[in-house]
C-alpha cells in the first residue's frame, strides 16, 4: 500500500494534548504532530538542534503564543510560524482551547 491513514484522536496524547503522529503514519523523514490545547496549558520548553529539525507550527484553532528563544511571538487561529532547529521554543495557550498542528524535518 502506497499511503497511511490514521485519526489522530486514535492516537493516545502524551502529557494530555500532544498526540504524536510519525510512527502510527510510518513517517521515516517528518514528524507530524496534534496538539489539542486546553485554556493554560503549557508545552514543555525544548529545542531539536541535536536532530537538526526544523520545526513549523500551524495554529488551526484559538490563539496562543509561542515563546522562541525567549521571545513571545502571539499566534492566532491561520498563522503558521517556523522554527530554526537550535531556538527553544515553548507553546503557552491562552485562556481558550486551541488546535495546532506541528511539523518538522528531517
Amino acid at each position: 500500500m502506497s499511503y497511511t491513514r490514521i485519526n489522530y484522536e486514535d492516537v493516545d496524547p502524551i502529557g494530555d494534548a500532544m498526540h504524536f503522529m510519525r510512527d502510527p503514519l510510518e513517517c521515516s523523514n517528518l514528524g507530524v504532530t496534534i496538539v489539542e490545547c486546553e485554556p493554560g496549558w503549557t508545552g514543555k520548553e525544548h529545542n531539536h538542534g541535536s536532530k537538526g529539525h526544523e520545526e513549523v507550527y500551524v495554529l488551526v484553532e484559538g490563539a496562543a503564543t509561542v515563546d522562541v528563544d525567549g521571545e513571545p511571538v502571539e499566534l492566532e487561529a491561520g498563522d503558521a510560524l517556523r522554527i530554526d532547529p537550535d531556538a527553544r521554543r515553548q507553546i503557552r495557550n491562552g485562556d481558550r482551547e486551541s488546535l495546532f498542528v506541528l511539523v518538522g524535518a528531517p
